[in-house]
């Protein structure tokens, strides 16, 4: 009999990636308060009482508890959603959890770091800027400190979910190329390590399936920064010629992007390789697997795909 997992927060890029890679080897149950797909039912997770009747309902195996705001201005300017979603919603998940005596999943991030440092493993000590970044980090605090089996799994920058669900750089740039801007103003003083959410809900499955309990790094592998990134996918969509990338610094943002954040985020996945189970990518190959998986025909309808990649043999 297949084990059971429930896996709240699942409308996102995240959610996706996890329902791709888990519904084959277990029963999934996939809840959002915002219902976008035929695999999805309905949960805010942020109402204790419905949660708890709607995990113990399923009796599942695993609780992976996925969602949270992740947009920093929002966070900044809303802080009671913020905190009631991110952070007093993780306490419903380790109640239900512990009550279950089942292990649950948190996704924590490597922007509760402040940004002094430029690499940061998984026992560095957090200090987070700002109010999405406390929000999670104290989310991540008290899975640590309360549930009785867990995992957290630190993120980077993420990538996943395509055109629809992706409302990260990645598809903020793929978004302005497809409409034509060929003048791209990229900031040169931030610094991180992208995420792709299909090799990190692998990852995480490699681990439910030794029981690792933990917390972990996982990101993929080799720094970067944001203007490598902006760079590397204007390569992949062959629009070396035609684009331009500008440098700018953040303040060049400040208007937009107001919500402070860490110089750097790079994080290191140290403990997943002292424990040879690091099995992340280069973010370059993972970047070129997204686009190839999750782009072509958007990027086909906009003409804007080298037609070489579109040949399949």
């Amino acid at each position: 009999m297949k084990k059971k997992i429930y896996i709240a927060g699942a409308g996102g890029m995240l959610g996706e990636a996890f329902y791709r890679i888990f519904k084959d080897d277990y029963e999934v149950k996939c809840t959002d308060k915002d219902v976008n797909e035929s695999w999805l039912s309905f949960l805010d997770f942020r109402n204790f009482e419905g949660y708890k009747k709607d995990v113990e309902a399923f009796k599942p195996d695993y609780l992976f508890h996925l969602g949270a705001y992740t947009d920093l201005e929002y966070c900044e300017l809303n802080l009671d959603d913020t905190y009631l979603t991110n952070t007093t919603a993780v306490e419903n998940a380790v109640f239900i959890a512990n009550k279950l005596n089942i292990p649950m999943l948190y996704i924590s991030t490597a922007g509760i770091f402040d940004g002094t440092k430029d690499f940061y493993d998984d026992w560095d000590e957090p200090n987070p800027l700002g109010h999405y970044a406390r929000s999670k980090y104290m989310g991540e605090r008290y899975v640590r400190e309360n549930a009785t089996r867990y995992i957290i799994c630190r993120a980077g920058w993420m990538m996943g979910g395509g055109p629809d669900k992706d409302k990260k750089f990645i598809n903020k740039l793929i978004k302005q190329l497809a409409n034509g801007k060929r003048d791209l103003h990229i900031v040169n003083d931030k610094d991180g390590t992208p995420t792709f959410t299909v090799d990190f809900a692998k990852n995480v499955k490699l681990l439910i399936e030794r029981e690792y309990w933990g917390l972990y790094n996982m990101v993929c592998n080799g720094e970067t920064s944001r203007r490598e990134v902006a760079e590397e996918l204007v390569k992949i969509l062959d629009l070396d010629d035609e684009v331009t990338v500008n440098e700018v610094s953040s303040s060049y943002f400040e208007d937009v992007y107001f919500a402070p954040r860490p110089p750097s985020e790079r994080l290191i996945n140290k403990k997943l390789e002292l424990r040879n189970m690091n099995i992340m990518r280069d973010w370059k190959i993972a970047l070129k697997e997204y686009i190839d998986d999750y782009y072509i025909d958007y990027l086909k309808e906009k003409n804007i795909y080298p037609v070489k990649e579109q040949i399949t043999l």
